[in-house]
């Protein structure tokens, strides 16, 4: 089948790379020529394990190719796909400029019947505004359909997840044009779910609302098990050996972040509210998840006392392991409030520095690893829970520090380990370690 996928990022990249590696022609286009160009040579825009090898394959076999002619593409293609960012508006509304944009270009280069497939993040509705959109702008009337197809790909195994998914599904008007996608996505032989287009597109932001609340639920949990004295971990497994509940998403921490949960809960927020419903449960999911950085940096300040002068070294900087992704990361805003209280900064992420140094001020010492940037440190705060991080040598990095003393915002550690390594230790939910 001949595909064309708009859009470059996570979603567009990784799905293009995908259907081309199940033996489709891919066509994946971009408006950012210095993109299309980095791709070209083999260059990845972003981190993703496993990505680059597949991209370089199927180059080579000719099945993927990248463009800036969206025209062309369209031109080309049986069924296109739609997957440019959705940003979020400060209202919390989501931005469908890139998608009316993408419409609007498809309206103008169709010449033949096509399937549009809505794969961005996008509220309920969006599949109606781009079926106008696309009438609007073509020169004469030809039948397409639209459809949506959300995806749900977590960065750091996107991979795995579009090649074996829980479930894929399928928003179309008719079974017929569901069929399309059907085909298209049987080799992969996961469980399909074939709606109507609005419930695809209510599937994907509830998803993704119901796990932020969970994670929020946890978090709220783990202040009242500080406050009593409890283990949050402890609550978790036996919260989680529910089989109703489960333990995905219920680890107590700095809360949720990146470039989904947040625009999407916001969204969900806005989107029902549009629709005359006052979503109070989703506000207050937000609202926690808002708290939790302060909550560190309050920690931190009422054990190491006032932090002017002193030196915090932060590891993990990328909104979750296994990604260079700083979107809507916690350290952006864990080391903004630190240096607002006085405190030096030096910093770490086993990938992300480079796109962490475009967006953190420059008095930001970054290390070249987590030994280097905790050498001489107060304290350290670990706020991206790197399986580097698990298997660092403890007793190494308390000889580099000035002060033995660790803020875990991932509970990556066991209290009763670190009190034998002589660290005084902070985590979320749980007794501190504090000096004998």
């Amino acid at each position: 089948m001949n595909i064309c996928v708009v859009g470059t990022g996570y979603v567009g990249l990784v799905t293009g790379a995908v259907f081309a590696d199940l033996g489709n022609d891919v066509l994946c286009v971009d408006n950012d020529r210095a993109k299309i160009d980095s791709l070209r040579a083999g260059r990845m825009p972003i981190y993703e394990p496993g990505l680059e090898e597949m991209v370089t394959r199927n180059v080579d076999d000719r099945r993927l190719a990248f463009s800036t002619e969206l025209g062309a593409a369209v031109r080309h293609s049986d069924v296109i796909f739609i997957a440019v960012g959705t940003p979020p508006k400060e209202t919390g509304e989501t931005d469908l400029s890139q998608v009316e944009a993408v419409a609007a270009e498809i309206g103008r280069a169709m010449d033949r019947y096509k399937v549009v497939v809505n794969k961005s993040t996008v509220p309920v509705g969006t599949g109606e505004l781009v079926r106008e959109v696309i009438s609007r702008h073509q020169t004469t009337p030809i039948e397409f359909d639209v459809v949506s197809n959300p995806e749900f790909l977590r960065e750091g195994s996107a991979i795995e997840d579009t090649l074996r998914p829980d479930r894929i599904v399928i928003g179309a008007p008719t079974q017929q044009v569901a069929m399309t996608l059907v085909e298209l996505y049987a080799p992969l032989e996961r469980p399909m779910i074939i709606t109507d287009l609005p419930s695809a597109e209510v599937i994907k932001y509830a998803s993704n609302a119901f796990l932020a609340a969970k994670i929020s639920f946890i978090n709220a949990i783990a202040n009242i098990c500080e406050a009593a004295g409890a283990d949050v971990s402890q609550v978790m497994k036996g919260m989680g050996l529910d089989p109703r509940i489960g333990m995905q998403f219920l680890q107590a921490g700095l809360g949720y972040g990146g470039s989904c949960f947040p625009k999407d809960v916001d969204s969900l927020i806005h989107t029902a509210s549009r629709l005359g419903y006052d979503f109070k449960l989703l506000r207050s999911v937000a609202e926690i998840n808002k708290e939790r950085v302060t909550h560190l940096v309050d920690m931190i300040g009422k054990a190491l006392g006032p932090l002017d002068d002193k030196t915090v070294a932060v590891l993990g900087l990328a909104f979750k392991p296994n990604t260079d992704d700083m979107r809507d990361a916690k350290s952006l805003e864990v080391i903004r409030q630190l240096q607002s209280a006085g405190a030096r900064i030096r910093a770490y992420d086993p990938v992300a520095n480079g796109n962490a140094k475009r967006l953190l001020p420059a008095s930001v010492v970054f290390g070249m690893s987590a030994y280097d940037a905790a050498e001489g440190a107060d304290a350290i705060a670990l706020v991206t829970e790197w399986n580097e991080f698990r298997f660092l040598n403890l007793e190494r990095l308390r000889g580099l520090m000035r002060r033995p003393l660790i803020f875990d915002g991932r509970n990556l550690y066991e209290p009763e380990r670190m009190r034998r390594l002589g660290f005084e230790y902070y985590s979320i939910g749980r007794k501190p370690v504090l000096p004998v």
